[in-house]
């Protein structure tokens, strides 16, 4: 990376640090804003206290702890890929860091804000679906992600486009009611409730009343107003970009399916970065408390760093939820089966090769982060990467400990 070039980016008041950043094994420390006082939005803006819904009610608020740093945890894993696991152990051999437990406190108020929302306020889900709601555990998997939160309510902007984002999945694509058909209508509809339709008056009235029409783009519009009130507009509109980036990933794989067709493992791998799950960590300083200046977020190797991110824990996923996909009609894809069925190897193989895939972009990832923050030792950028890591962290911790929702194949 060019010095002069970051230098005139950041040229400030603060200037530039002199100390690198090993994100593994070595961190600085990170100062988290006490929950009573979180970060002030902008002055157009309101701040984070003020999004706060009526409906939800009130809850004592948690001390936030700093991020975690690796001596605080356990080493890097890397088992050997020797004796079956048992229920809620991680997959062998997959290259992952323990977290401990997330604070119990934060979980029960968390997971008591975000159903009141979904099941209250937004009314996004019928009572018979209440115990999956329950069982994908939001409260725990948010806290788990966002360890330097500093209040709950900054944790909720990120559980409701958690929630809003898995119901736009399951009810647009997947077992819930999706279909590969009319998808990109529906996505297209619904993106409207995040990047808002600019028209006239005479149409205007129909497209707002056409955002509560359905759960998923119920859900868009009212997460995506919290967030809004609580970001800055350079926040808001990096996840907008996200969210354009993971809807034409879905609407790739949904060609994919109405033709039955089987990609190559590096078409699917190419799916994938953008059918992931980008749009969580790249909030992380939004949930934070603080913010990415946009010119550090565009640099290209900050992008890379993301990329990487986003790739490397949605295999996570393809490998957690591999059985589950299992039991779905027809050949569901993910990096598994692709590799199985393009490669001409055997189902076990496949999956042990997937987690190859996995651990070389986690190594990937954590290297390339560990030279930018050398290059760059800017404290945001910084705070920025190890959020980004903790999340990826968290991310794992929910898929291994979600038993109600993931099984491991019998391949040990």
């Amino acid at each position: 990376m060019n010095t002069t070039a970051i230098e005139r980016i950041l040229r400030g008041p603060s200037g530039l640090g002199t100390s690198g950043l090993q994100l593994r094994p070595q961190a600085p420390a990170v100062e988290v804003p006490a929950p009573e006082a979180p970060a002030a939005a902008p002055a157009s803006e309101a701040a984070i206290p003020d999004v706060q819904a009526p409906s939800v009610p009130a809850t004592p608020e948690v001390q936030a702890p700093p991020l975690p740093g690796p001596p605080n945890l356990a080493p890097a894993a890397e088992a050997p890929s020797g004796g079956k696991p048992k229920s809620g152990d991680p997959i062998p051999g997959l290259y992952h860091h323990p977290i401990a437990e997330p604070d119990p406190a934060r979980v029960e108020a968390l997971s008591l804000k975000i159903k009141a929302w979904a099941m209250d306020e937004i009314e996004l889900y019928p009572p018979e679906w209440e115990k999956d709601f329950d069982g994908f555990s939001t409260g725990r998997y948010m806290v788990a992600c966002h360890p330097d939160a500093p209040s709950i309510d900054h944790l909720m902007l990120a559980a409701r486009l958690m929630v809003a984002e898995n119901a736009v999945d399951d009810c647009y694509c997947e077992d819930l009611g999706g279909s590969p058909i009319g998808l990109g209508s529906r996505l297209l509809l619904a993106h409207t409730a995040l990047d808002p339709l600019h028209t006239t008056p005479e149409y205007h009235p129909a497209w707002e009343a056409s955002l509560s029409e359905d759960a998923p783009r119920r859900s868009y519009r009212s997460a995506m107003d919290y967030f809004v009130r609580a970001s800055t507009p350079s926040q808001a509109d990096r996840f907008r970009h996200d969210m354009a980036r993971l809807h034409m990933g879905y609407l790739a794989e949904a060609a994919w399916a109405e033709t039955d067709h089987v990609p190559q493992v590096w078409e699917y791998l190419a799916m994938r970065q953008f059918n992931n799950f980008r749009p969580c960590p790249t909030i992380t300083d939004t949930v934070g408390g603080y913010e990415l200046p946009v010119e550090l977020h565009a640099l290209p190797a900050v992008q890379r760093v993301i990329a990487l991110a986003g790739n490397a824990t949605t295999i996570v996923n393809d490998l957690y939820s591999y059985t589950k996909e299992l039991s779905s009609p027809g050949l569901h894809l993910n990096l598994p089966v692709v590799i199985s069925e393009r490669e001409g190897i055997s189902r076990k193989e496949g999956y042990l090769k997937a987690i190859e895939v996995h651990n070389e972009l986690m190594h990937a990832f954590e290297a390339e982060s560990a030279a930018l923050a050398v290059a760059c030792p800017v404290p945001t950028l910084l705070r920025f990467l190890r959020g980004v890591a903790a999340w990826l962290d968290g991310n794992h911790y929910w898929h291994q400990t979600n038993t109600h929702r993931y099984t491991l194949p019998d391949f040990w």
